[in-house]
């Protein structure tokens, strides 16, 4: 049983954006702090951002100003808008709850910024 699923990813150029979503299921959703994670080839998995459910959020200082965390409870949806990326930002993004657990780690979405 898929619990989290990520989508959105792709391609894009540098300056470019993108919106990442990530469905849960409502025992998930409901219970937990969720955050978004990404691993770049060659480094660890990090975390990107993070959003209570109340909605207040957190963000890695290498995406501040840049990306925005917000959450749909209505539709259990976790969303992360990325604009001005830079290929630094090239990983596999991944959507768990916040501290993760390693039980929900799932197949991520990848993003590429290259020109």
């Amino acid at each position: 049983q898929v619990q989290l699923a990520e989508s959105g990813g792709g391609l894009v150029q540098p300056g470019g954006s993108l919106r990442l979503s990530c469905a849960a299921s409502r025992s998930i959703f409901s219970n937990y702090e969720m955050g978004w994670y990404r691993q770049a080839p060659g480094k660890q998995r990090e975390l990107v951002a993070s959003i209570t459910r109340g909605g207040s959020t957190n963000y890695a200082d290498s995406v501040k100003g840049r990306f925005t965390i917000s959450r749909d409870n209505a539709k259990d949806t976790v969303y992360l808008q990325m604009n001005s990326l830079k290929p630094e930002d090239t990983a596999v993004y991944y959507c768990n709850v916040f501290p993760s657990r390693r039980i929900y780690w799932g197949q991520g979405t990848q993003v590429t910024v290259s020109s």
